[in-house]
């Protein structure tokens, strides 16, 4: 299928990329496909199908941009498949299989995977991550490096007011 051709530049060639990885690759695909059908079979309500053909760019721009906000909610962008939610409402091959598109989806995400995994893995390291992307933890800079300079008591920096970075002034109230 034609939209595996830009999720092969993502997953071989920036294969460090987040939207590269494999969670927003099938995931992806997955909402794409699955919002592509479901909004393209509400606009096969239409009365006629010359009025749906009339309104097939509407159709195509919601299935678009409903997977987009989709993608971004569940954490799995990956912008070629916004391109997987617009064929299923504009070419009418794929609208002819209806949801047979989903697993077909699948399938062939699952291939481009399975051959990156192998291909990626012999001189570089794929995926970055699976599920979630690693968070690293700053450790705090030491005095010394131009970190702020801590209390032994308390163990807080020296003037912190909470995080803001200016120096703690007293009140005091006049009676």
């Amino acid at each position: 299928m034609s939209l595996q051709g830009a999720s092969a530049v993502l997953i071989y060639g920036s294969i460090d990329a987040p939207l590269a990885q494999p969670r927003p690759l099938l995931g992806g695909h997955f909402v794409g496909a699955l919002l592509g059908v479901c909004i393209t079979k509400l606009f096969h309500l239409l009365p006629t199908e010359q009025r749906f053909q009339e309104l097939e760019w509407l159709a195509g721009s919601l299935a678009c941009a409903t997977s987009i906000v989709a993608m971004q909610v569940t954490g799995t962008t990956h912008p070629p498949a916004g391109a997987t939610a617009l064929l299923a409402a504009v070419n009418s091959d794929i609208r002819d299989i209806g949801w047979y598109y989903l697993p077909v989806v699948l399938l062939t995400s699952t291939l481009a995977l399975v051959v990156a995994l192998l291909l990626n893995n012999i001189q570089r390291r794929y995926p970055v991550f699976w599920f979630h992307p690693a968070v690293s933890i700053p450790a705090p800079v030491s005095p010394e490096l131009g970190g702020p300079e801590t209390n032994t008591e308390s163990k807080t920096p020296v003037g912190s007011d909470g995080g803001i970075g200016t120096p703690k002034q007293e009140v005091t109230s006049q009676v």
